[in-house]
């Protein structure tokens, strides 16, 4: 199979399957899906969504959430991997949002990033999911399936907008980031050089 034939059946799935791409993270505003996004690191949606509703109603906005301790919201989500380092990062992140940003998730990556806890990745799920920018999260593994299905450049390079100009002939339609939480085992494919993924495990 020749590489824009992978590339078309990689694309044809998202598109019959995932015609629609919606976050598994439950929110309700910008505020509420930083905290979730935050949270979700090394982490499935599924927990993230179990422990976020008391937080959310507890710390409505990021003034009090700023007013708070990371020893308190550690008892929020001590059930998440990391529960100390994110109790810091997410205080940490709502006073810089008060005492920088007029309490406002900013939209942009260069002053997403300076906020504790949010890193690139991070940052494209917000710019996507928030504000409908043309921002993709890719995880490692994105890096390492797009060496088993040989594809050259990887698949962070191919959605690149300058990269889909240059080669129009492999017919590539962009994918949203939030497409990257479709389970693994959507894709259904198989390779000794990859390691089994739960079917919970998410591409973001």
């Amino acid at each position: 199979m020749r590489k824009k034939e992978r590339y078309e059946k990689v694309i044809a799935w998202f598109q019959d399957n995932v015609p629609v791409a919606e976050t598994e993270l439950h929110y309700n505003n910008p505020y509420e899906l930083l905290i979730a996004v935050i949270l979700s690191a090394q982490c499935t949606d599924k927990r993230v969504n179990i422990i976020t509703p008391p937080l959310y109603k507890d710390f409505p906005t990021p003034e009090a959430l700023a007013a708070t301790t990371p020893e308190v919201i550690f008892e929020y989500i001590r059930s998440v991997s990391y529960p100390n380092n994110k109790a810091k990062h997410l205080v940490g992140m709502a006073k810089m949002l008060v005492n920088d940003f007029n309490s406002q998730v900013p939209d942009n990556l260069d002053d997403l990033i300076k906020l504790p806890g949010v890193g690139r990745k991070t940052a494209n799920v917000i710019q996507s999911v928030v504000f409908n920018k043309a921002a993709m999260a890719v995880k490692k593994l994105i890096r390492i399936l797009s060496w088993q299905f040989h594809f050259n450049p990887p698949i962070k390079e191919i959605f690149r907008p300058e990269i889909i100009a240059k080669d129009a002939a492999m017919v590539i339609t962009p994918i949203p980031a939030i497409l990257l939480y479709t389970p693994l085992c959507a894709l259904n494919y198989k390779s000794k050089g990859v390691k089994k993924v739960k079917e919970n495990a998410y591409l973001y």
